[in-house]
C-alpha cells in the first residue's frame, strides 16, 4: 500500500514539473489547432489595456480600440493566414501572435509600398530594418517571415536569460519591445509596458478568436 501511494506522488510530482514555466509543452497544433499557443504563453490568459488611451487616440484606445484596428486588418490578414500558421507550427509562435505584429507593423501590408514603409527603412509584413537585419525574401513571402519570426523568437529567449525571474507575460512583452526597441532599452518590467507590446497583445486576443 505504501508503495502504491509513494508511486502516485511520484507520478503528481512528474506531471507538476512538466507543466511548469519555463518548460511549456505546447498543444500539439495538428491535434487540436484552435488551442495551440505555442513555447511562449498563451495570450488569451494575458493581461493587457489594449492599446494606450493618450491624448490624441482618446476615441481610438484601451482593448476595444485595438480590437478595430485589428478587425480593419481581417480581412487582408486572412491572405496571409497559411504561411502564417505555418511559420507559427515551425516556429513554436502562437501565429495569432504574428498576425497582432503584422496589424500593428503595417495593418496586413497595406500601408506599404512595394514592401517598404514611407522612409524606404523598413521592409516586410514585420517590418524588419534593412541596415539591422537585412531582410530576405519577397516582402510577403513565408521566407520573410521565418527570418522575422526567429529574430522575435531571439528576442524573447534573450529577456528570458536577462531576467529568469520575471513572469512568462512578461517575457513575451519584453521580447516584443525588444523587437521594437532592443534588448538594452529594457531594465525593469515597466519598461515592457507600453503601448506597442499592450496594443499587439489585444489585437492578438482578436485574431486567435477569429481563426488564428
Amino acid at each position: 500500500m505504501l508503495v502504491s501511494v509513494a508511486f502516485l506522488g511520484l507520478a503528481v510530482l512528474m506531471v507538476t514539473s512538466e507543466s511548469t514555466y519555463p518548460y511549456p509543452h505546447p498543444v500539439n497544433p495538428y491535434s487540436q489547432p484552435r488551442l495551440y499557443h505555442g513555447c511562449y504563453g498563451d495570450i488569451m490568459s494575458m493581461d493587457t489595456p489594449g492599446a494606450s488611451c493618450a491624448i490624441d487616440r482618446l476615441i481610438h484606445c484601451g482593448i476595444r480600440g485595438s480590437e478595430m484596428f485589428a478587425e480593419m486588418d481581417l480581412v487582408l490578414m486572412k491572405k496571409y493566414q497559411n504561411i502564417i500558421k505555418n511559420v507559427g507550427q515551425k516556429q513554436c509562435v502562437d501565429p495569432a501572435l504574428i498576425a497582432g505584429i503584422i496589424s500593428r507593423e503595417t495593418h496586413a501590408g497595406s500601408v506599404l509600398q512595394d514592401g517598404w514603409d514611407h522612409q524606404g527603412l523598413k521592409f516586410g509584413l514585420m517590418q524588419l530594418d534593412k541596415h539591422t537585419y537585412h531582410p530576405t525574401g519577397a516582402w510577403d513571402s513565408e521566407e520573410h517571415l521565418i527570418q522575422a519570426v526567429k529574430i522575435l523568437t531571439d528576442k524573447i529567449k534573450a529577456i528570458q536569460r536577462k531576467f529568469p525571474t520575471w513572469t512568462m507575460t512578461q517575457h513575451l512583452k519584453g521580447g516584443l519591445s525588444a523587437y521594437k526597441s532592443g534588448i538594452d532599452a529594457i531594465v525593469t518590467p515597466n519598461d515592457v509596458e507600453n503601448d506597442y507590446t499592450n496594443d499587439i497583445l489585444a489585437r492578438c486576443k482578436f485574431f486567435k478568436r477569429h481563426g488564428f
